[in-house]
């Protein structure tokens, strides 16, 4: 059996990979608990894989999965959780950016009664204002509008236990929202707060613009059917509007009043009507294409390789 299972999803990492090992495996070690190291490998364009590969040989806890191609982190998380063994399972990034040595203490605590550890942030370094901003405002929204609550602050980087994994695993979504999914399936949960560092070596992979907004979308769309919801009383609305502005132009026309200026009125309202239009289309799309996805039921992951595996 093995007591703590730990689920790395990695790309073009091959600076961060030795020192992320000596941080984790000092603090496993520590803990005195029989242990894996997954590797869940997107296909690189450096040296990641060849570095793993020589450290499977020096210890072999360690081990890894190759992905066919490029499937994404969610996806590569996700591959990690299905063919982890442990009896708890620890989701982190290997960039060092969520400290190794936190397992002990998150580990502590789920073994007191809990199933879900995560690891909140008190604050982020090497982030700017607007990126700290943006983030906290798409939680808000999330939490808001979601059927689940996902907690503020708080990533991927958390230890979970042979329950829900169990659970994970049941669930066969295309675009796998980790936190999301593990808000939805609940149990006993709890946290534990530390003080996030800036990268140890290399670049974030994180779109700046867009990686934000794809998780947002993510969470909201993922957890929610209340931004159609919101859609529809938005278009009520505007059509009430409508109505009401009909019903003046009605009435200047019976008596004679000429207020309204002519064509600069029309394009406005047609640019903003035709902008609701598409919005609302592009929501309704997002979700419609979800529903494609998962009719589909193509796997969320192909694997090229795996490595150090009992088969």
């Amino acid at each position: 059996m093995v007591e703590i299972s730990v689920v790395v999803p990695v790309r073009n990492e091959s600076e961060n990979i030795k020192l992320f090992l000596q941080s984790t495996e000092n603090t496993l070690n520590k803990l005195g608990k029989s242990y894996e190291i997954i590797f869940s490998l997107d296909p690189s364009t450096d040296d990641t894989e060849n570095i793993i590969l020589n450290e499977i040989k020096r210890n072999k806890n360690i081990k890894l999965l190759v992905l066919s191609r490029r499937f994404g982190q969610p996806a590569a998380t996700m591959a990690g959780i299905n063919y982890c063994k442990g009896s708890y399972c620890v989701v982190i990034d290997v960039d060092l950016q969520d400290p190794p040595e936190l397992i002990e203490k998150m580990y502590d605590k789920i073994i007191s009664g809990y199933d879900v550890v995560y690891a909140k942030r008190k604050s982020r370094k090497g982030e700017t204002f607007i990126k700290r901003k943006i983030s906290s405002l798409g939680y808000y929204l999330i939490n808001k509008l979601s059927d689940v609550h996902i907690p503020r602050e708080a990533g991927d980087y958390r230890i979970v236990s042979r329950k829900v994994i169990n659970q994970l695993n049941e669930l066969n979504e295309s675009h796998g929202f980790l936190r999301g999914m593990v808000a939805f399936v609940g149990f006993n949960q709890t946290h534990v707060e530390y003080d996030r560092q800036e990268r140890s070596a290399g670049k974030s992979k994180y779109n700046k613009f867009f990686g934000s907004l794809k998780i947002g979308l993510n969470g909201l769309i993922g957890f929610s059917s209340r931004p159609l919801f919101i859609m529809s009383i938005f278009g009520f609305v505007l059509a009430f509007l409508s109505f009401l502005l009909g019903m003046w132009y009605i009435f200047q026309k019976i008596s004679g009043i000429n207020l309204t200026p002519g064509l600069t009125t029309t394009v406005i309202l047609i640019s903003f009507f035709a902008g609701v239009q598409l919005l609302g289309l592009g929501l309704v799309g997002e979700y419609v294409g979800r529903i494609y996805d998962e009719f589909k039921k193509r796997p969320k992951y192909i694997l090229d390789k795996k490595i150090n595996f009992d088969e």
